[in-house]
Parts: structure tokens; C-alpha cells; sequence
């Protein structure tokens, strides 16, 4: 589980900017909402609202250059486009293994060098006072050198820079460092990150292939969202209807993503007992609906982090509203959503969010800040039977564009 995530001179962010999942205890309202460890208490899920082009999406991708760098995998870690400063820097602190852990680097993206990197277990005693033991640390700029397996000691200043250190050392013997690696991995193997406007149906294809309870999960959250269906399901054998002879449509096209269109067509709605291919019948949201089935499903099943970039797209604010609603309920014990929206409707402090579990992007000419709800008291009129709607919608709260088209409408009449 993600408890907090830092980042400086990240994409549209220039500053050190907080990101935390951490839940206030003093309230004890919607305490459904928290997932109560013997070490932390997290939140469930997490929505960031803002404007167009303020920064949500910024959010997302630094989440996803973290996992890309704990996998090796291939990402895109972007120093801020405003600064020359070439350095980018992240740090997290998560819950994996009943324990809580603190991770720390900083990229020079144009080098492509780590030239910082730290590791660490955060242990509490019965006073909750907080003491870190570090595993390793690697700081190239102040030469500061540091592993818990002495015999890693004299050479880890040595090590590359091109890669983070449980990738560029031989684990075996080194039993810190092979459990750092263990638990950086599985934290960063539960990290599943979709944007709505190109999610890809092969995971749901994929699930709906094996025959076991993640497919009766999947087709029951597709039935159970009100689809006017009868039946979903992935047409191994013969296709009860005739393949199309043109090509697909573009929505088609960015649905099926890495599957054959043969294959995404064996995708199958069934509507008053009639079977019709889903991909050429139904509408967006329904589509988009039966690809994210697959990742809700096993994100609950499996404790993941899932991370959703308008999960509002296309989709009812009713369904939207239900699929958080599943992640907040106290059936839930180990899986959390952070995703962003522009539906004000989910701005519920009364029956669906805690304060701390909204978040807002805010852009103006000075810079880009995030924040949350919770960051506003009693004293700026703001409590948890307040109408946070109403405020937002006055940009009381920020985070609101403030556009003027009829600019745009008198110089259209205008130019003749």
C-alpha cells in the first residue's frame, strides 16, 4: 500500500511537492474508508480534480516513472520543462510485508545517471515515535556511501550508476539488500496504472479465457453495472455471428490495442438472448466499462494499487461512484484507487470521501501546487457538512479553469 509520495522537479512540477494516502485517525468519520495496519493507517482511495492541462496527469506519470524505475522497465522520467535543472527526484514510503518502507532517488536525466538513491525500514514503538534503519545508501554528490551488508561496504561507491543498485548487484549473498530488492519488488508489482481514454482490452480478454472466479467476477461487474445485458463473455469456439468485412472503426481500433481484431470481436454482449460483438455493438462507456472490469476485479482481489487517469470518462457518475464506493467499503481490506476526475458530483465529504482523500491540482502564472481538502479547516468554512460542491464550483477551493469563449464567439462573428 502507498502511504506518501515526494517529488521535486517532476514533469509540471517544479517545486517539492507532497502526495499522502496517510489517514487523519483524530476523525473517525467514514473510518471505512481506512485501511488499518499494525504500522500506518491508509486511505482507500485518493481523487485529484483540477483544470485541463493542470497537472493530474503529471501526477499519474510520476507514479508510473517510479514503477518503471523499481522494474527496469521502460519509462519516461521528465525533469520540469521550465528549469534547467536536469535532476529529478522521487521518494515514497509504503507498506509491504506488514512493514513500512521508505525509497528514495534522484535521476540526472541527462546523464541518465542515479546519482542518489536510499533504502530504509521504518520501524514505531508503543509511542509511535518513528525510527528509520537504513539499508543502503547511495549519494554520488555528497560521496556518501552506506549498506547494511558489510560486505557490499567497500564497493558499493563502485557500483553503476546506470541502473538502481538491487539491479546492478548480485543479490544472493547479500541478504539486506536481496530483501530490499524482494520488497521493492513485489510493492512495485501491485502498482497497475490505466489511462480511461486508451485502456486496452486484453487484460479482461485475457482473464475471460481462464475459466476460474476472476471470470465470474469480471462478467458479474459488467452485468451489475446496469448494462441492459444478459451475458459477457469471450467466445472461445465458433462466433455466433459473421466477421465484418470493413475495417474498424477508430474507437474499435484504440480499444483492441495489442489483440487481433478477431480476437477482440470474440468479445460478446448478449441482448435479449441474442450474442452480438461487443467491440461493434455497444457504446464507448460500455467498452470502456468491460476493459476496466478486469482491473477493478483484481485490483480488489489481489490488495493492488490502481491508478486510473479519468476514470470518469465516459462512464455514468453513478457507476463512477460505485466502483469508489467498492474500494471505500470495510469489505475491502488491502487494495487502494488513486485516480483523477472532473465529476464534482464524487466531491461527497458526507457519504463517499474523508477530506484528506481529495486532492487538487492548482495552476497559476507562479507555479503548480497540490494539495488537499484537508488542508482547509473550519476556519476557511470548511467542514465535513459543508457543501464542498458549492465552494468548488465558486473556486473557493482553486483547481477550477475559469474560461471566457465568448472571446472566442466575438472574434468568430467577427472575422467575415
Amino acid at each position: 500500500m502507498l502511504v506518501s509520495l515526494k517529488f521535486n522537479n517532476a514533469y509540471i512540477f517544479s517545486q517539492e511537492t507532497s502526495f499522502s494516502l496517510k489517514a487523519d485517525m483524530r476523525n473517525k468519520r467514514l473510518s471505512s474508508n481506512v485501511i488499518e495496519t499494525s504500522v500506518d493507517s491508509v486511505l482507500k482511495s485518493a481523487c485529484i480534480y483540477g483544470s485541463n492541462n493542470s497537472g493530474k496527469t503529471c501526477l499519474v506519470r510520476i507514479i508510473r516513472a517510479l514503477w518503471s524505475v523499481i522494474l527496469s522497465q521502460p519509462g519516461d522520467v521528465t525533469p520540469n520543462l521550465f528549469s534547467n535543472n536536469s535532476v529529478v527526484s522521487i521518494s515514497c514510503v509504503f507498506i509491504q510485508d506488514e512493514k513500512e518502507w521508505e525509497y528514495s532517488f534522484s535521476l540526472d536525466t541527462k546523464t541518465m545517471e542515479f546519482i542518489f538513491e536510499r533504502f530504509a525500514r521504518i520501524d514505531y514503538d508503543q509511542y509511535r515515535n518513528s525510527k528509520e534503519i537504513v539499508y543502503f545508501e547511495r549519494d554520488f554528490i555528497n560521496q556518501k556511501f552506506y549498506t547494511k551488508d558489510d560486505s557490499l561496504q567497500p564497493s558499493i561507491h563502485l557500483m553503476g550508476r546506470k541502473n538502481i543498485l538491487i539491479h546492478v548487484v548480485d543479490v544472493a549473498t547479500l541478504p539486506y539488500l536481496e530483501e530490499a530488492r524482494n520488497v521493492l519488488m513485489n510493492f512495485a508489482n501491485k502498482i497497475v496504472i490505466i489511462d480511461m481514454n486508451n485502456i486496452p482490452l486484453d487484460n479482461t480478454i485475457m482473464m475471460l479465457k481462464n475459466h476460474d472466479s476472476l471470470q465470474k467476477d469480471i462478467v458479474s461487474f459488467i452485468k451489475n453495472a446496469d448494462l441492459d445485458l444478459e451475458d459477457f463473455k469471450y467466445e472461445e469456439k465458433n462466433l455466433p455471428f459473421n466477421l465484418p468485412e470493413q475495417k474498424p472503426s477508430e474507437d474499435v481500433i484504440a480499444m483492441q490495442i495489442k489483440q487481433s481484431f478477431e480476437d477482440t470481436l470474440r468479445l460478446t454482449s448478449v441482448y435479449k438472448g441474442v450474442p452480438l460483438p461487443s467491440l461493434l455493438f455497444d457504446s464507448t462507456g460500455t467498452k470502456k466499462i468491460a476493459a476496466l472490469a478486469s482491473y477493478v476485479v483484481s485490483a480488489l482481489k489481489k490488495g493492488l494499487i490502481l491508478v486510473v487517469d479519468e476514470l470518469d470518462s465516459s462512464i455514468h457518475f453513478k457507476l463512477t461512484r460505485s466502483i469508489v464506493s467498492m474500494f471505500n467499503n470495510e469489505l475491502n481490506d488491502k487494495a487502494q484507487l488513486i485516480f483523477t476526475a472532473h465529476d464534482v458530483s464524487l466531491m461527497d465529504c458526507k457519504k463517499l470521501f474523508r477530506k484528506e482523500q481529495i486532492w487538487f491540482v492548482h495552476k497559476d502564472e507562479e507555479g503548480v501546487y497540490l494539495y488537499s481538502l484537508a488542508d482547509f479547516t473550519a476556519k476557511d468554512g470548511v467542514r465535513d457538512t459543508t457543501d464542498i460542491i458549492e465552494k468548488y464550483n465558486r473556486g473557493v477551493l482553486g483547481a477550477i479553469p475559469d474560461p471566457d469563449m465568448i472571446e472566442t464567439l466575438l472574434q468568430v462573428k467577427n472575422d467575415k
